[in-house]
């Protein structure tokens, strides 16, 4: 079984590194992260397709499918278990559904280890070289990288065997989305980028509080998501036709506890779902403010116009798909719509936080290079 899921990942890297290899790009490596970011962003895409129809635990074993590497080899188990419970969590869809989630999980996992493995060959024999530039390749931030999809992995695991516990499922929602912020930056490192002026300086700041806010508003999103509240409210800008209506803050954002359940064992009551959902809610527009303002401040300093046009476009686009999950009584590609919004706000806002440090006088952090040309100066070979 391991032998052929291993197979699968593979297979899914393969596809990969064909397309790295066809493209005209002559810097292998930075088309290699540039093409497992994209995988990732559509691994998290995926993730909440998996979470909103409610397939996850379409296999309820890990890594395989009840002992096997697909849902073809235990469809006996599988429909037995439909059978048995026809509306339960296991169907033949929701099997395939999971596993897929699990192969390209695989998939990207393969190619870490791939960016991995190359960055410390080139780190070896850029010690050999003689260009001063080739010695400052740096192989730590891809093994960080392997790292943490091995924690990942985990918690993936931990989401299958915990029954959708709603604190792993959220963090599981939270690591992918580190590691494409992870995935972000790297990429920014292999690639120029255009001269920063020197007023961006005063943005680093401001730009580290918006991802900040940015992340625990997707938190709270992931607790909405993992708790089953997005349709808790269903009018809007008020709440059951209240500004606060009845909530139970206590129980809803206790966070070790069963899903649907509070922590003394009861059923988790409709206020607590309230709760949950309007925090969220609320929060949102402090978060939206926030970066429209950040936006409107890039917009107006040269090197960050386009990253700043981008955001305007995303955090609009965001707030659009949020307010029809409730106008439109939560409709499935909406729902996943939302959830690739965060993701791009948050590449957005780690590709903010990059150029920011581009800036004259500004310290470069985690290898960011402190003259926008020395990104291709470092790789300058496939």
């Amino acid at each position: 079984m391991l032998i052929q899921l291993g197979s699968m990942g593979l297979l899914v890297a393969l596809l990969a590194f064909c397309v790295v290899w066809v493209s005209s790009d002559t810097n292998k490596y930075r088309k290699l992260v540039w093409v497992t970011l994209f995988l990732t962003f559509d691994l998290i895409m995926f993730g909440a397709f998996t979470r909103l129809t409610d397939s996850g635990l379409g296999c309820p074993d890990w890594p395989g499918c009840y002992g096997h590497s697909n849902p073809l080899q235990a469809h006996e188990h599988i429909s037995a278990a439909q059978e048995a419970m026809p509306t339960g969590p296991v169907t033949v869809m929701k099997a395939w559904i999971e596993m897929t989630h699990r192969y390209f999980a695989m998939g990207v996992g393969v190619l870490i280890i791939a960016l991995m493995a190359i960055a410390w060959m080139r780190w070896f024999k850029a010690r050999k070289s003689t260009v001063p530039q080739d010695s400052k390749f740096s192989p730590w931030f891809p093994t960080w990288l392997f790292l943490f999809v091995c924690l990942q992995g985990a918690f993936g695991a931990w989401t299958v065997t915990q029954k959708l516990q709603p604190v792993i499922v959220t963090t599981h929602l939270l690591l992918g989305l580190t590691l494409l912020a992870m995935l972000t930056w790297l990429g920014a490192r292999q690639s120029g980028h255009a001269p920063v002026a020197a007023g961006a300086a005063g943005l680093v700041k401001p730009a580290l509080a918006g991802l900040l806010l940015l992340v625990l508003q997707i938190a709270l999103g992931g607790w909405v998501s993992t708790n089953y509240a997005a349709l808790a409210c269903t009018d809007f800008p008020t709440c059951h036709g209240a500004l606060l209506p009845q909530m139970d803050f206590a129980n809803g954002f206790t966070l070790w506890r069963h899903l649907g359940m509070t922590a003394d064992g009861e059923f988790l009551s409709f206020q607590a779902l309230t709760a949950i959902h309007w925090t969220h809610r609320s929060f949102a527009f402090v978060v939206i403010a926030f970066v429209v303002w950040l936006a409107c401040k890039a917009l107006r300093t040269e090197g960050l116009q386009k990253t700043g046009r981008w955001l305007l476009i995303v955090v609009g686009l965001q707030l659009l798909t949020g307010l029809s999950t409730i106008f439109l009584n939560w409709p499935l590609a909406i729902a996943v719509a939302h959830n690739g919004g965060a993701a791009l706000l948050l590449l957005l806002l780690v590709m903010l936080n990059y150029k920011t440090r581009l800036a004259p006088g500004v310290s470069p952090v985690f290898g960011a290079p402190s003259h926008p040309v020395i990104a291709d100066r470092l790789n300058p070979h496939p």
